[in-house]
């Protein structure tokens, strides 16, 4: 099992996504949104695990011009500018291989040990 977490370190989901691995004593690798971001081949794959890179988007962003210029995008440049500002991407997006949620999942997660 291969687990990364992407998340930001305020995110109480986030948080909660990491205790839930740790009391498992499974292993993971956090990935904070804001420091590192991630890659396009990440983001295609969690984007195609939870039917479309649409799903990713916080409706509760802060940057609330940006949700509304992402309303009139192609998809390509709405992938280009959701990777650009990773405060937009639910989090905690939590990736095991080719499977990923978006928010905090421990019903889904439980399934994968």
């Amino acid at each position: 099992m291969n687990i990364q977490i992407f998340g930001t370190k305020k995110s109480f989901d986030s948080k909660k996504a990491e205790r839930f691995f740790k009391e498992r004593n499974i292993r993971y690798q956090f990935i904070d949104l804001k420091e590192k971001g991630m890659s396009r081949g990440e983001f295609n794959s969690v984007s195609q695990a939870v039917g479309g890179a649409d799903k990713l988007i916080d409706p509760n962003a802060k940057d609330k011009d940006l949700l509304a210029l992402l309303k009139y995008l192609s998809d390509e440049d709405k992938i280009e500018k959701m990777l650009e500002n990773p405060g937009i991407i639910i989090a905690p997006v939590v990736r095991n291989g080719k499977q990923a949620t978006i928010g905090f999942c421990p019903d889904v997660w439980k399934n994968w040990e």
